[in-house]
C-alpha cells in the first residue's frame, strides 16, 4: 500500500480547483401544507418571487430523483399555489408535505452578470482580497432587507458576518471556489 504525503495531496487539489462542479438541481422552496380537496399544495418559495417558481412546468423532489409535472401553478397570499398531475387528491398530495423542491438548472432563465444560484456560493472559500488571508467558507446567506449578509465559518467554528455589499465583496469566483472580500475596518474584530 503508497502512502500519499498530505502536502502532495493538497497541491493535487489546488491545481483542481477550477474543476468545482455546479449542482444540476437547486433547492427552490418546500411544499408546507396541502390546499383544498383536489391535491394542490402550497408551498414555501427559496427564490426572488413566488411567480418565478410557478414559471416552470417541471419540479422534482427527492434531491432531483422524483420528477413532478406541474399542471398548473399560481400565486395564493405570495404562496405558490402547485397543482402535479397525477395528484389529483388530498390523500396523494399529504406525502409531498414538508418535500423540497429542486429546479433542474438547465430549465432555469441564465442569470445576469454579477448574479448568482446561492447554492453555487455555499460552500466557497472567503478569503482576503489584499492579503490572500482564508477567514472561512461561505456556509450561509441571510435575507435582511437592506442588504444579504454572508455567514463565513471559520475552522474552529466561529461564525464571521459580512454585508454583501459591493464595497465588501469584491469578487466571486465560482469556478476557483473563492469569494474575494475587503471587510470594513472593524468588521471582524
Amino acid at each position: 500500500m503508497r502512502f500519499v504525503r498530505a502536502g502532495v495531496i493538497a497541491a493535487f487539489l489546488r491545481n483542481f480547483q477550477g474543476l468545482r462542479m455546479q449542482k444540476r438541481f437547486l433547492e427552490c422552496g418546500r411544499i408546507v401544507a396541502t390546499h383544498g380537496v383536489r391535491g394542490d399544495v402550497r408551498a414555501q418559495h427559496w427564490c426572488d418571487s413566488a411567480e418565478f417558481l410557478c414559471g416552470f412546468s417541471v419540479l422534482y423532489t427527492d434531491g432531483g430523483a422524483r420528477r413532478l409535472e406541474v399542471e398548473s401553478a399560481r400565486v395564493h397570499k405570495n404562496m405558490p399555489l402547485l397543482k402535479f398531475t397525477g395528484v389529483d387528491t388530498i390523500d396523494a398530495a399529504l406525502p409531498l408535505r414538508g418535500k423540497t423542491l429542486f429546479l433542474d438548472r438547465d430549465d432555469a432563465p441564465p442569470l445576469p452578470d454579477g448574479q448568482f444560484y446561492i447554492q453555487d456560493l455555499l460552500g466557497l472559500a472567503v478569503t482576503d482580497a489584499d492579503s490572500g488571508a482564508v477567514y472561512g467558507t461561505l456556509t450561509d446567506i441571510l435575507a435582511t432587507g437592506a442588504n444579504d449578509v454572508y455567514e463565513i465559518t471559520r475552522p474552529d467554528g466561529q461564525k464571521l458576518y459580512a454585508p454583501a455589499i459591493p464595497d465588501v465583496v469584491i469578487a466571486r469566483d465560482i469556478a476557483a471556489g473563492v469569494i474575494r472580500i475587503r471587510p470594513l475596518e472593524g468588521l471582524f474584530t
